[in-house]
């Protein structure tokens, strides 16, 4: 048995406490990517997520699910006050994702966001950029391969940003890539119909709740991908290129067993 397949024995296997997820996301122009990265996590097997949003949003992300919590932050734009949201959301959360549909957010107001998260955080989408000026010991970053331009504008490549950092890369794209401690590893599974929008935040869910009950950064990220390229082959099989990421979603369960 590889460490990949122990790593998802002990997931498949359960616990007493499977964790909380807190998510950070979204915006008036991106109002769903909150309930995409949650149900998610759920379906990963997190215990209790909750989601934070803009208050113009509120309504409509806790409408998707009865199963996923949601609070408000005061405001249409992530900034300072917001801030001290996150910060208490974290306390409350086992790890943090931040970033999915938040499109609108201040840059330093997101940057002292992620310095103020002490527990595992992923870093989603634009978040990343002025994340890069924090704390990354405690994160995994999930650029798409649209996303990555800062990372390496940066430190130059992926690998040396995780030197520099200690942060964990989890790079989407035609092939997933997993980067970590300056090494890279490609993950075998997916499916060409995981283009379609919403597979990265989806990734991102995953990810969060694999920290959430326990793993090692490098060992979620890699798990995390993982998971989703096998999820899309299944929920492939069956809607092939009508496959959207719902339907990716609801094979995680199925993909975990």
């Amino acid at each position: 048995m590889t460490r990949l397949q122990r790593t998802l024995s002990n997931v498949s296997e359960g616990g007493n406490d499977n964790g909380c997820i807190g998510i950070v996301g979204g915006a008036v122009a991106y109002p769903n990517q909150p309930a995409l990265v949650g149900q998610a996590a759920l379906r990963t097997g997190s215990d209790h997520v909750r989601a934070l949003v803009a208050e113009p949003i509120y309504e409509i992300v806790a409408s998707h699910s009865p199963n996923l919590l949601v609070d408000r932050y005061a405001g249409e734009q992530f900034d300072d006050d917001a801030v001290d949201r996150t910060r208490e959301l974290s306390e409350w959360a086992d790890a943090v994702i931040i970033g999915p549909g938040l499109v609108d957010a201040d840059p330093g107001a997101l940057r002292d966001a992620v310095d103020a998260i002490d527990v595992p955080v992923v870093v989603d989408a634009l978040a990343i950029e002025p994340a890069l000026e924090a704390d990354l010991s405690n994160a995994v970053l999930t650029p798409s391969g649209s996303e990555d331009d800062p990372i390496r504008d940066a430190y130059g490549s992926l690998e040396s940003c995780t030197v520099e950092t200690d942060a964990v890369v989890a790079l989407t794209g035609e092939v997933d890539e997993i980067v970590a401690d300056g090494d890279r590893n490609r993950n075998e599974t997916g499916t060409s119909a995981l283009t379609v929008a919403g597979t990265g935040d989806t990734i991102a869910g995953i990810v969060g709740s694999l920290l959430g009950q326990g793993l090692e950064r490098a060992d979620a990220a890699e798990l995390g991908a993982w998971i989703l390229g096998k999820s899309g082959e299944l929920a492939t099989a069956e809607y092939g290129p009508g496959m959207v990421a719902t339907d990716v979603i609801e094979r995680i369960p199925d993909t975990i067993r």
